[in-house]
């Protein structure tokens, strides 16, 4: 295990067998009081569950504008070569382009949207900055999903945050239908962290972008959580957000529906909880994956 002096690893992983550890984190780090766009009950229901569910945090459109710039984007030759854009294995189509808020002015300026980021403040009671932010594209006709798996435990492993102070949000670009591949999670498994067996392998992120590995649970422990907590399916409308826990278990299937599915996924980390080095990896991450810039969004 790699750790770095004076931190101490509350969430080991990737040792030689799976470990449930209970959670010694909050959900919500900032006070009842304290003032921001998500209502108390809401914010208590994400202290329980894991997860909030918004129905409409951005207009139609605005919903076009996101639409238009992520066409833009999947199909620019200059993007789509790109160590950032994540392709399909099967049909070689752009599956994911992170660090958007980089690549892009019109996806930046959603992360510096008052509605988006002043939720992220509320929640995690401090400054944020963006750990990770992407596209994803969920083509009709045969995009895969994404195993279950908690961000957190890979957060924690390969990119070094030590602690559960990190929220995210996945904001709907299409219509999330119950039959074309959205997100599911397991409501309330956010206060058990899963350390995964097995040692996380160099450039693990080389594969495990395109297919989770490495930190993946057990059949053994995802039947136990999933008869102890149930699994909720989001569905929605395009504009329509699900912010959830970084230490919830979810995943995604397949979409073999003709109705695409896509989204922006925006992760926001503490500026009290920035990366370390790797709890569980031989080497850091790119700083694409898992940023390494701390400075706040403003």
């Amino acid at each position: 295990m790699t750790t770095t002096a004076h931190i101490t690893d509350l969430y080991p992983t990737r040792g030689a067998t799976e470990v449930a550890t209970p959670r010694q984190d909050p959900v919500v780090w900032g006070s009842p009081d304290t003032p921001g766009p998500v209502p108390a009950a809401d914010l208590q229901a994400l202290e329980r569950d894991g997860f909030l569910a918004v129905d409409q945090l951005i207009g139609p459109d605005e919903v076009a504008v996101y639409q238009r710039e992520l066409e833009r984007l999947t199909t620019d030759p200059a993007i789509r070569a790109d160590e950032r854009s994540i392709v399909e294995p099967q049909s070689k189509e752009i599956r994911s382009v992170f660090e958007v808020h980089r690549i892009s002015e019109v996806f930046a300026n959603l992360v510096r949207d008052e509605r988006v980021v002043g939720r992220a403040r509320q929640i995690l009671g401090s400054d944020v900055y963006v750990h990770q932010s992407r596209i994803n594209v969920k083509p009709g006709f045969g995009a895969s999903g994404f195993y279950w798996h908690s961000d957190f435990e890979t957060w924690h492993a390969e990119d070094g945050l030590p602690n559960m102070r990190t929220i995210s949000v996945s904001i709907a670009l299409t219509e999330n239908y119950d039959t074309n591949g959205g997100l599911m999670i397991m409501p309330g498994s956010h206060k058990t962290f899963l350390g995964c067996a097995g040692a996380t392998p160099k450039d693990n992120y080389k594969k495990s972008l395109q297919m989770q590995d490495a930190g993946t649970p057990s059949d053994e422990a995802l039947t136990k959580m999933a008869s102890e907590y149930g699994i909720k399916l989001f569905t929605g409308r395009a504009g329509s957000a699900t912010w959830f826990d970084c230490n919830a278990m979810h995943g995604s299937g397949d979409n073999i529906t003709p109705f695409p599915r896509s989204n922006v996924f925006i992760v926001f980390n503490s500026v009290e909880n920035t990366a370390v080095e790797p709890f569980a990896a031989p080497i850091r991450r790119p700083e694409f994956i898992g940023a390494r810039d701390f400075t706040p969004v403003k």
